[in-house]
């Protein structure tokens, strides 16, 4: 049985996850959804698309879809699901897991790496989070939950963007490229949402579309120089002169990215070794990492990622002839020490 896609969708209270779950659910797409609700309440999947009452665990939906909420933890619930499908009794394709507006996605994602038997039923896609326009500057600002829905995303959903000027939408854009710059962000009305923008994005798959998108990179460089003239910690006048803007990256966010790129090659044991150290140490702190790396060795690229202490890599197509053999890789985490991370990586190369 091929690997059942898994996408967690994510994002603060309030932010139109389930307006988008229900849109996804309800569209004429002819695809099965098992959904998987962290909390099973009025506010979630309304009941009139739902065939049964709340008691079972596991609920047929008129769509031809399912329901389930969780009663025991994920895992046991996605092996559930994984028996019953085996077993004909439950027919979906693919599983979307709804969590709580105040949760981790950390821990959800990491349960499809540490379990053999879930990573034997499924693949985790992706994490898209949502974010509120109106309401996101506050919550980014009092909340580490909302900024590391932000931090893990692979794909950013803004919502309520008709509820804010144009300026206060470019600020949060700004701010948000700011602490991921690898997940694209699409401004979302009502959950209005092409499905290919929702499953089957690949974010965790580290051999497909992991080219680091070179636009987001060069746009997060271009911020970082800025930053850096005026020094991160400063109290200058400009920064007031950047607020006015609408740029608001210098909020401090403890959620931040930072990018190494060297067109010298890696020596393997030794980007192992400091790898292996940093994770050990900051890894907690580690939202998401991944990068394509041009290593001693080997004519192919070598492709790897992360997601706090769990890291894997993959040898991915041949550099081409032609192509500059650029190492490039980006980090999101929580107060992340970049000097020593910089400088680890700049000591692992030939």
């Amino acid at each position: 049985m091929s690997l059942i896609p898994a996408t967690i969708l994510t994002g603060f209270l309030g932010s139109g996850k389930t307006t988008l779950l229900k849109r996804v659910l309800t569209e004429a797409h002819g695809q099965k959804i098992a959904v998987i609700e962290n909390e099973f309440g009025e506010e979630n999947i309304d009941n009139d698309i739902l065939v049964a009452d709340t008691e079972e665990q596991i609920i047929q939906m008129s769509n031809g879809c399912i329901c389930c909420s969780i009663r025991e933890d994920l895992r046991a619930t996605l092996q559930l699901l994984a028996a019953k499908k085996r077993k004909g009794l439950l027919d979906f394709e693919r599983v979307v897991i709804e969590t709580t507006g105040l949760a981790d996605p950390g821990p959800v994602a990491q349960t499809f790496f540490m379990d053999d038997e879930i990573a034997e039923s499924f693949l985790l896609d992706s994490i898209l989070t949502l974010v509120d326009a109106k309401h996101a500057a506050q919550q980014l600002n009092d909340r580490q939950e909302a900024r590391r829905q932000v931090g893990f995303a692979d794909q950013l959903f803004i919502s309520k963007t008709d509820l804010v000027s144009p300026d206060e939408v470019q600020s949060l854009q700004h701010r948000l490229t700011h602490m991921n710059p690898r997940a694209p962000q699409q401004l979302v009305h009502f959950g209005e949402v092409a499905l290919d923008q929702v499953f089957d994005l690949r974010g965790f798959n580290l051999n497909s579309k992991l080219e680091i998108d070179p636009d987001f990179l060069k746009e997060e460089d271009e911020h970082h120089h800025h930053d850096h003239a005026h020094g991160e910690h400063c109290d200058h006048p400009s920064h007031q002169h950047d607020h006015e803007h609408g740029h608001h990256h210098h909020h401090e966010d403890d959620v931040k990215s930072f990018v190494f790129r060297s067109e010298r090659a890696f020596d393997p044991a030794r980007l192992e070794d400091f790898l292996g150290a940093i994770v050990n140490i900051y890894g907690p702190r580690m939202l998401r990492y991944k990068g394509v790396l041009n290593m001693k060795g080997t004519e192919r690229k070598v492709i790897f990622q992360g997601v706090h202490q769990l890291m894997g890599s993959d040898l991915g197509p041949a550099w081409a002839p032609d192509e500059p053999r650029t190492s490039k890789m980006v980090f999101i985490g929580i107060d992340l020490p970049k000097d020593i991370l910089l400088q680890g990586l700049e000591q692992s190369l030939i």
